[in-house]
Formats: structure tokens, C-alpha cells, sequence
């Protein structure tokens, strides 16, 4: 099959090295010019990707229509603020047949839609598939065991993506619950930054643990009143890409939360990244979307007070454990 992945960024470059490495003809559409050259050069991404040596038959480019001119799956991997736009400006050069595969995680701002809806408002006509789940892309591009879900209402198109994408140390598993797996990977990013926060106030392993298990539950709220079924949030979209965003050390929302928790302003912590962390992002969109849909989500409030309206991490901590009594069952 000929594949392109767009978005050169760590997530990106694992899985155009993937499909090479599966036998797929590939290329990779880089923003930056230095990290198209690098990959054609040295077989590396030294930028988002360090340390790291690509599939030899992997292609880069920065020229749009070259990278995605008669592929017949499309992978967008670029930071969800600028997915619709890109998207567009490659519509000529894209396939009307092609299987869209998006791999970004996050809710859009403004407008509110999640990911694949801004591909099939985009780029209509064509199927689309959510690509989520636990992997650190780091461990993926290392051949180290993933297993993530390909959702999507054409079941024809997951099973596409499902055999174009698994390999020995890579399991792909189809779903058809598109806005519960897209919901899971997009607001986990929020309670990794909730959790970041937390672990940087040196709250302890016992607030960790309410954390992740409460932010399951705002999810849950969330996603059961836009039409997900629960069982998907007990799944590698759900809690497993939550538990692995929580607590693992290369997770880059976690990360911004333990430097805001230990004292630095988002600004500060901001400042000094190249690369996007999604959570922030998705704590403006999820914080409107929830108040659009009536859905109470104190967690996600707690970081948007934390992020955007100052409040000291600590206090929105204590205002957290200071909410009404209730019992866990109720939603």
C-alpha cells in the first residue's frame, strides 16, 4: 500500500518508520525543512525523534502534494490546533478513495468537533478512522510492545488500517465506538496534566490514585452524553492510554503539570518546549464542551483555573477534596 503520514512530530515519525518497516511505500510530510533533510540523510529525527534510527526506505518531505499524491491511507499526525487547515490545503492531491487515519488526539477549539470530524468535514466522502490507545512513541519507534484501537463506523476501513499497521511488536484491535476512543485520548491528556500537578505538589501516591480514578469517571460523564458506550473507556483507549499518560515518565502533559505543581507559570513551562503538549489545548475545548452539554467536570475545571485563570495549584487541590459529599455512583 502507499501510505503518507502527516506530521513529522515523535508520534508521526514512529509510525511512518512503522509502515516502511511493514512493507509500505511511505512518506513523511515534515513542517520543518531540517527534519525532512535529516531523515532523508541520516534516517533519523533528531528533533522530535532522538536517538532513533528510521526504516532506510522512509521518504520526507516539506512539499504537500508530494507527500500525500496517490496514497491510499492518509495518517495525520499533526498538533490538533493545526489539523483542519492542513488538511485542507492537501484536498487536491488526496485520493477520493483513500482510507484518513487520524492519530492526533484532542478536542478542537472553538468549534468543539473531535478530531475525525474536522478530517470528514474537510475531506468528505472518504473513510475515516480514529487511531488511539498507550503508546509513547519513543517505545514504539524502539519495536517495543503497543497495542492501540483503529475506530471507526466503516468497519472495511479498520480492518485497513488494522493489517496495514500491525506488526510483531505492534497489535492493532478495530473498534466501532469512534467518540469513545476519541474522547479517551483526547481529555486523558488533561488528567495527566491534573496529575502532573499533583505528583509536583508531592501530594502522595494515594492523590494520584483518586485523580486517575475521578478523571475516568468526568470522562465517562462526557463521553455517555455524547453517545460512547462505557465499555470502551475500560479499554486501551480509555483507561489504559489514562494510566499510561498519568504515570509514565515520557508523558509530555504529565511533565508540564509536575513543573506547574512545583512552582513554574504555564508561560514559563511553555516557553522552553518545541514540542506540543496536548493537554492544555484540551483543557480550554473539554471545559467549554462540558458546559455546552451540561456535564459537570470538577477535575477539568480545577486545571483550567490552574492554567488559564491563576489560581495556585494548591488551593484548586483543596478545593477539589472540599466539594460536597456524594456517593461514588452518582454521575
Amino acid at each position: 500500500m502507499k501510505c503518507a503520514v502527516v506530521g513529522a512530530g515523535a508520534w508521526g515519525t514512529a509510525l511512518a518508520s512503522l509502515l516502511s518497516e511493514n512493507g509500505h511505500e511511505t512518506t513523511l510530510w515534515a513542517f520543518e525543512p531540517d527534519v525532512a533533510e535529516a531523515v532523508n540523510v541520516a534516517q533519523e529525527n533528531p528533533r522530535f525523534l532522538a536517538g532513533i534510527l528510521l526504516h532506510p526506505e522512509l521518504r520526507a518531505t516539506t512539499d504537500r502534494g508530494e507527500a500525500v499524491d496517490g496514497a491510499q491511507c492518509v495518517i495525520y499526525a499533526t498538533p490538533s490546533h493545526v489539523l483542519r487547515d492542513v488538511a485542507s490545503s492537501m484536498e487536491p492531491w488526496t485520493r477520493s478513495d483513500a482510507t484518513l487515519v487520524v492519530a492526533t488526539k484532542g478536542i478542537e477549539r472553538g468549534r468543539l468537533a473531535l478530531m475525525t470530524d474536522v478530517i470528514a468535514e474537510q475531506l468528505p466522502g472518504r473513510p475515516v478512522v480514529a487511531l488511539s490507545g498507550p503508546s509513547f512513541a519513543s517505545e514504539v519507534a524502539r519495536r517495543l510492545p503497543t497495542a492501540i484501537v483503529a475506530a471507526s463506523d466503516d468497519h472495511e476501513a479498520a480492518l485497513r488500517v488494522q493489517e496495514a499497521c500491525s506488526s510483531p511488536s505492534f497489535r492493532v484491535y478495530t473498534h466501532d465506538d469512534v467518540i469513545g476512543v476519541e474522547l479517551g485520548g483526547a481529555l486523558k491528556n488533561v488528567m495527566a496534566v491534573a496529575t502532573g500537578i499533583c505528583d509536583g505538589l508531592e501530594l502522595g501516591l494515594n492523590a494520584r490514585a483518586a485523580l486517575i480514578t475521578r478523571g475516568l469517571a468526568e470522562i465517562m460523564r462526557l463521553g455517555l452524553t455524547l453517545g460512547a458506550r462505557p465499555q470502551t473507556f475500560a479499554g486501551l483507549a480509555g483507561i489504559g492510554d489514562l494510566v499510561l499518560t498519568c504515570t509514565g515518565a515520557l508523558s509530555r502533559n504529565r511533565s508540564v503539570g509536575l513543573e506547574i505543581g512545583r512552582g513554574a507559570s504555564l508561560a514559563e513551562v511553555l516557553s522552553g518546549r518545541e514540542t506540543v503538549a496536548e493537554g492544555v489545548v484540551t483543557t480550554e475545548s473539554a471545559k467549554a464542551l462540558s458546559e455546552r452539554e451540561g456535564v459537570e467536570m470538577p477535575i477539568v475545571n480545577a486545571v483550567h483555573r490552574v492554567l488559564f485563570e491563576r489560581q495556585p495549584a494548591r488551593w484548586a487541590l483543596v478545593e477539589l477534596m472540599a466539594r460536597g459529599l456524594r456517593t461514588e455512583e452518582d454521575r
